[in-house]
C-alpha cells in the first residue's frame, strides 16, 4: 500500500533518477539512488541512501526517508543518465555534453572524472550554443553510447577522450533513447515512430533493420529491451501508448496497448522478473504491468490502498512465461495493471526498478521510493 512509499521533497525537478548498481554478487537490497534535475536554476547530479522503512534512529526519528550523501553542480539539464559502474555515472546534457561522474564513498563527494564536450551539436556554428541536446545514454562498460537531438550516435570508451566511432547521420529526425540488443549491437528510436537496429561492428553507417509504427509516426521517447529475450523490445511515446516488438519478425509492433493519456517518459522491464514492467507518464502516473500467467496467483499487494486495478486482455503466443509479451489471442490471457500512484499530479519524468525496490522522480520536485514493490 502507499504507506510503503517514502517522498523526499527536493526543491528541484527530477528528471533522471537511478539506482546504483548491486554487486554481482550482493544479495542486499539496493541501498543508493542517483538523481538528475532540469528545468531549475543550477541543476544537479545528487547521491541518495535509500533509508530503511520503519527503522528508528538513536533519537526516535524516522530513517525512512532517503538522505542525501553529496551533490555537485551539473550545467544544463540532466535528459538521461547511467550508472557505468559502482562509481561511475555518466550523464547526457542538453548542453550536448556527456560527462562521467565519479561518487567518491570513502568522504562522499562526486567529481566530474571526464567529459566529452559537445558530443552532440547542429552544424550550424554561428548559434551562440552549437550544443544539441543529447537526449540518451547506455552503458556496457567501459562502452557508452550515446544519442541526440542532432541525430549522432556515438560510441565512447569510459577513459578514453576520443570517441571510438562517431555516426553523424544516422538519423535525420531526433533520437531519443538507445539501448544495447548485445554486445556489438544497439536500437534507437526517433521523433517519427521508427526503431533502428546498428551493428557497431559494420564500418557503415546505416542501420540493419528499421521498424515502425504504422501512418502517425508517433514520437517514441524511451525503449527498454527484455534482460533475457534479447529480441523483446518495449517502447513508449508521445501518445502514451506502449508498443511491444518481437526484432525477429515483421517491421511492425507486436501488440499497441493503450496506456497513458499524454508522454510515456520512461518503460522499464523489471531486471530479474521481466513478466513485471513499469511505465511514467507526463500524465502523473506510474504503472506497473504484470504480464505474469496465472492471474490466480498475484500477489495480493496489487489490492491495496484505492489503486485503480485494470484487467487488460492480453495476447499470448503461448503459456509459457517467455512469451508472456508477444501476442496473437487476445482471449488466453489477462494482464493486471495498476496505476501505483493514485492521486496524479505532474509529470512522473523517470522510475528505476532494481530488485523489490523501485525510485521515481516527478516535476512536483519530489523523489519516492517504494521499498515493498512485492510485499
Amino acid at each position: 500500500a502507499m504507506e510503503d512509499v517514502c517522498a523526499k521533497f527536493v526543491s528541484q525537478k527530477i528528471s533522471k533518477a537511478r539506482w546504483r548498481p548491486l554487486p554481482a554478487a550482493a544479495l542486499q537490497p539496493p541501498d543508493l539512488f542517483a538523481t538528475g534535475s532540469w528545468d531549475n536554476e543550477d541543476n544537479r547530479i545528487s547521491i541518495w541512501s535509500a533509508g530503511d522503512v520503519g527503522n528508528v534512529g538513536p533519537n526516535g526519528e524516522d530513517q525512512g526517508e532517503p538522505q542525501l550523501l553529496c551533490d555537485i553542480k551539473h550545467n544544463g539539464d540532466v535528459m538521461d543518465m547511467q550508472f557505468l559502474d559502482q562509481e561511475r555515472i555518466v550523464v547526457a546534457s542538453s548542453t550536448g555534453t556527456v560527462t562521467v561522474f565519479r561518487h567518491h564513498q570513502n568522504n562522499q563527494t562526486l567529481s566530474a572524472n571526464h567529459r566529452w564536450e559537445k558530443a552532440h551539436y547542429h552544424v550550424d556554428q554561428d548559434t551562440s550554443c552549437g550544443g544539441a541536446a543529447c537526449t540518451g545514454v547506455i552503458c556496457n562498460n567501459p562502452e557508452i553510447v550515446t544519442v541526440g537531438e542532432d541525430g549522432r550516435i556515438n560510441l565512447f570508451r569510459a577513459d578514453q577522450k576520443d570517441a571510438l566511432r562517431t555516426i553523424d547521420n544516422a538519423d535525420s529526425s531526433t533520437l531519443h533513447a538507445v539501448t544495447f540488443l548485445r554486445t556489438t549491437e544497439i536500437l534507437t528510436v526517433n521523433s517519427i515512430g521508427q526503431l533502428k537496429t546498428w551493428d557497431l561492428r559494420q564500418q557503415r553507417n546505416e542501420p540493419s533493420q528499421i521498424f515502425s509504427l504504422t501512418g502517425d509516426r508517433v514520437p517514441l521517447h524511451c525503449v527498454d529491451r527484455h534482460p533475457n529475450q534479447q529480441h523483446i523490445v518495449a517502447t513508449g511515446g508521445q501518445d502514451g501508448m506502449l508498443s511491444i516488438w518481437d526484432i525477429r519478425q515483421g517491421t511492425m509492433p507486436v501488440s499497441l496497448l493503450n496506456a497513458h493519456e499524454a508522454e510515456m517518459w520512461e518503460v522499464h522491464f523489471h531486471p530479474s522478473n521481466p513478466n513485471h514492467l513499469f511505465t511514467c507518464s507526463e500524465d502523473g502516473s506510474l504503472w506497473h504491468w504484470d504480464a505474469s500467467t496465472d492471474v490466480s496467483e498475484k500477489p495480493s499487494f496489487l489490492h491495496q490502498g484505492g489503486r485503480s486495478t485494470t484487467y487488460f486482455s492480453h495476447n499470448t503466443i503461448n503459456q509459457s512465461v517467455v512469451s508472456a509479451w508477444l501476442s496473437n489471442d487476445p482471449t488466453k490471457d489477462h494482464m493486471e495493471i495498476t496505476n501505483l500512484i493514485p492521486n496524479q499530479t505532474l509529470s512522473v519524468n523517470s522510475l528505476d526498478i532494481l530488485g523489490p525496490c523501485l525510485v521515481y522522480g516527478t516535476d512536483a520536485e519530489a523523489i519516492y521510493v517504494n521499498r515493498q514493490l512485492f510485499a
